[in-house]
């Protein structure tokens, strides 16, 4: 298996409000409007889809069919940022949008600045500046 993570799919309850959320509240780009059953966004790096939960569970099929997800999975997706204001920034757009903030920005024990929120599924998001490099296309350099 090649070293990449192509595609992150987060089943939701509601395709609609889920891609307002992310393209209006959040302005993530796409030229999708879920007529599709489907949305995907154009990110650096990895592709971000939404899918309908009920048939991300029918497509994985056995004993995750008819299943709800819990309300802490043990997963969060990240943002990372330039400029440690840009958190800031970022959480107050996303509250705005419909977001519920899980834990406000603060200094974090490794030196960096970072916060939580949780879209309208319950998928959480940490919003973090630290001594990060980024390459030329945005992505996050990983050493």
């Amino acid at each position: 298996m090649e070293p990449r993570v192509s595609l992150i799919t987060l089943g939701v309850k509601d395709l609609q409000r889920s891609l307002q959320f992310y393209r209006d509240g959040l302005g993530l780009p796409t030229s999708w409007q879920g007529d599709q059953g489907v949305v995907f966004f154009r990110t650096t790096g990895t592709c971000l889809a939404l899918y309908p939960l009920d048939k991300l569970a029918e497509d994985v099929g056995g004993a995750w069919i008819g299943q709800e997800r819990s309300q802490f999975t043990g997963i969060s997706l990240a943002h990372n940022v330039r400029e440690k204001d840009e958190v800031d920034h970022i959480l107050k757009q996303a509250e705005a949008a419909g977001a519920k903030i899980e834990k406000p920005a603060q200094d974090t024990f490794w030196g960096g600045y970072a916060g939580y929120f949780s879209d309208l599924d319950g998928y959480l998001w940490e919003v973090a500046y630290g001594a990060f490099d980024f390459n030329e296309d945005g992505s996050l350099k990983i050493p």
